[in-house]
């Protein structure tokens, strides 16, 4: 499925792809690493980040001069069955350190006496007190929020992009909507989420691991209607 999605995607980031100008110009150079960067792109949002990029480069190299590969077709399978089964040991490994981590975070952060310890596992700090309405679970809300790991490091930021967000309440994560349905319009929390009321396991794109705890500072700005 995963070569299906990236063959597609090649056709359409690829739509035009002509030769380059003579080796060495300037539009040669600047075209070749746009098509890299397209590339890399791509990659990345397939989940794959980390490459040896002078076997990368040996190996696209090879491909348009037409030489003879380095590897056979059975040994290029046999080194995706490889790579795989170390990322998913890796993966494996990287998802029990995120939750130990969490728990040890959500720990101690339940001592803070401004903090609320819901049976849910999801916390919270209220950071502004609104007199809005709350809104009900077939609601759509405005929202400004920013999502950190809890190493600090930024995921998501509506408040730097500038634009609040609006969804359905139905159609997020369930700390988010569990935290959402109990703020009024006007409210500003800081939430503490443990992965399974986030992207569990799985995790989410590049950014967000597997059983990863996050942490989100969002305000309720309107329910819209």
């Amino acid at each position: 499925m995963k070569k299906a999605i990236l063959l597609l995607s090649l056709s359409l980031i690829f739509p035009h792809l002509a030769p380059a100008a003579d080796a060495g110009s300037d539009v040669a150079e600047r075209y070749s690493y746009t098509m890299g960067v397209r590339l890399g792109q791509l990659l990345r949002a397939q989940g794959i980040s980390q490459l040896d990029s002078a076997s990368f480069a040996q190996a696209i190299d090879d491909v348009l001069n037409e030489r003879t590969l380095r590897l056979s077709t059975d040994e290029m399978r046999q080194a995706i069955v490889d790579q795989q089964r170390l990322l998913a040991e890796q993966r494996a490994a990287k998802a029990a350190d995120n939750l130990r981590a969490g728990q040890e975070f959500l720990a101690r952060n339940a001592t803070n006496a401004d903090v609320v310890a819901l049976p849910s596992g999801l916390q919270y700090r209220v950071l502004d007190k609104g007199d809005g309405e709350q809104p009900g679970a077939d609601d759509t809300v405005r929202v400004h929020y920013q999502g950190t790991l809890i190493d600090g490091r930024v995921f998501d930021s509506s408040i730097e992009r500038g634009e609040p967000a609006e969804f359905p309440l139905a159609g997020v994560v369930p700390g988010f909507r569990e935290a959402l349905s109990l703020m009024h319009v006007g409210d500003r929390w800081q939430v503490f989420m443990p992965s399974t009321l986030a992207y569990g396991e799985k995790g989410a794109g590049a950014d967000i691991g597997p059983n990863e705890t996050l942490i989100f500072e969002m305000q309720l700005l309107d329910i819209v209607r």
